[in-house]
């Protein structure tokens, strides 16, 4: 009887020192993802959050979250500290950042672009004002060159 006892008030210390996820601060996060060019909302994106640890790697668990026909998604409950947020949408280049999460409603606009063609040394590219353009040296005359 005394060792059940026992247990028990080993257990209850146990679970007061356990901290408690209800006590921790969280944020409201509101998310509006539009498109750079011209500011107009991207529905149907996916916004997705990942805790970040104290190394900066990405922690595990996560969620997703879809954009509305106005561009906006929000979700409350996130827990201060570094989150991790990607967006991905059709037609558009992915998106990413670590964010700081430090108040009760934090505001995110997030500006898409659209794909960037790829460089390529095969195709002809305008001069650069900016860069001089190279002075051909004329060949060396018959009378400068050195003997073989």
């Amino acid at each position: 009887m005394t060792g059940v006892v026992l247990s028990m008030i080993v257990m209850a210390g146990v679970a007061v020192g356990q901290k408690d996820k209800d006590d921790e601060p969280t944020s409201w996060l509101n998310f509006v993802v539009v498109k750079d060019d011209n500011g107009k909302p991207v529905r149907n994106a996916a916004v997705i959050m990942h805790p970040v640890t104290g190394h900066g790697k990405q922690g595990h668990g996560g969620m997703e979250l879809k954009t509305d026909a106005e561009g906006k998604a929000d979700f409350d409950g996130i827990p201060y500290g570094k989150l991790r947020v990607q967006v991905l949408a059709t037609g558009f280049q992915t998106y990413g950042e670590d964010f700081d999460i430090d108040k009760p409603k934090t505001a995110l606009t997030i500006k898409l672009k659209r794909p960037q063609g790829q460089y390529s040394v095969y195709e002809d590219h305008p001069k650069d004002s900016t860069v001089p353009p190279k002075q051909d040296t004329p060949p060396p005359d018959e009378k400068d060159k050195k003997p073989n």
